[in-house]
Parts: C-alpha cells; sequence; structure tokens
C-alpha cells in the first residue's frame, strides 16, 4: 500500500480546502456592515486674494448606493446660526465627492466645528447611513481680508482697494 496514492492526496487537497473554506467564512467582514462612504479628508480652506474660507471634506463611496441617493453634510457656521446644508445627489460617473460650505467668517484657531455627514435614499425619506466629523483651522479669519485683494480670471488688482 502505498501513502501517497491519488486518493489519499485528493482527500487531504479537499479537507484542506475544507478547513480554509472555514476559517475565511468565519473571519470575513459582511459588506452590509461597512459604511457606505470613507472620509478621505477634509478641513478649511483660505483664500486671501479672492477673500474667502470655506471648509469641507471629500468622501468616497465604498458601499453600492443606488444612483440619485443623496449625500448631506450640514456644517456648524462659524458666524453661529443655523447649521450650513449642502447635498449631492450620487451618480454613477463617479465614487467621489467633495461638498464644502459656502464662504464663511468668524473662523476661530483651533476651535473645533461639527459636520454631519448623512446618506439619503433618492427621495430623502430614509435614512440609510450617518455620520459626525469635526475640523479645526489652525488659523484664525483675521488673515484673510474683508475685500478680494484680485478680480476676474487673470488676478487683476481689486480697484476698491486704495494703493499703497
Amino acid at each position: 500500500m502505498r501513502a501517497f496514492s491519488f486518493r489519499n492526496i485528493i482527500i487531504a487537497a479537499l479537507a484542506l480546502c475544507a478547513v480554509l473554506f472555514a476559517v475565511g467564512w468565519f473571519t470575513r467582514e459582511d459588506p452590509a456592515d461597512a459604511p457606505y462612504l470613507k472620509i478621505l479628508g477634509g478641513g478649511f480652506m483660505f483664500n486671501y486674494r479672492e477673500a474667502e474660507i470655506f471648509y469641507g471634506f471629500t468622501a468616497q463611496v465604498v458601499r453600492p448606493l443606488a444612483s440619485g441617493s443623496i449625500i448631506e453634510a450640514r456644517f456648524d457656521d462659524p458666524a453661529g446660526g443655523a447649521p450650513l446644508v449642502v447635498s449631492e445627489r450620487v451618480s454613477t460617473m463617479t465614487d467621489r465627492y467633495a461638498l464644502r460650505t459656502p464662504p464663511v467668517r468668524g473662523v476661530e484657531a483651533k476651535k473645533p466645528y461639527r459636520v454631519e455627514i448623512r446618506v439619503y435614499d433618492r427621495t430623502k425619506t430614509t435614512l440609510l447611513w450617518q455620520e459626525e466629523h469635526s475640523y479645526a483651522s489652525q488659523i484664525a479669519d483675521t488673515v484673510v481680508p474683508e475685500k478680494p485683494l484680485t478680480i476676474g480670471p487673470g488676478y487683476h488688482r481689486n480697484p476698491e482697494l486704495e494703493r499703497r
């Protein structure tokens, strides 16, 4: 009797496959438990030439979403008042989305500003997922002028500013 017969090799291979399948099954991550979005980054942007400050984030869809679903972000308004709400519909053209506030004022250095990120179905009747983040600026908005330094596509000097 041979120790390495064709039958014994097949049985051993099947047993090894069964063990590996069982290990893989018990250590797998269920896609239904994964979040819909992965936040890739975010923070404040200061454009001193155009006298604008805004903040936002970039997100990537990591779990399939139906086309037309809505990504909504509620940003704290640094000047106080109601949150700034921005939304965008999911399309099949991309899996990355950048949401940002309109221009803001009243930004304080090192103060965290909250962002609530929500994903709704296409009719905005069912909340599918939500998460909260916060972003803090390293500098206050006092470094940004009240009026733009430049205007137009050629960055021409703003005529409203007095010449020095």
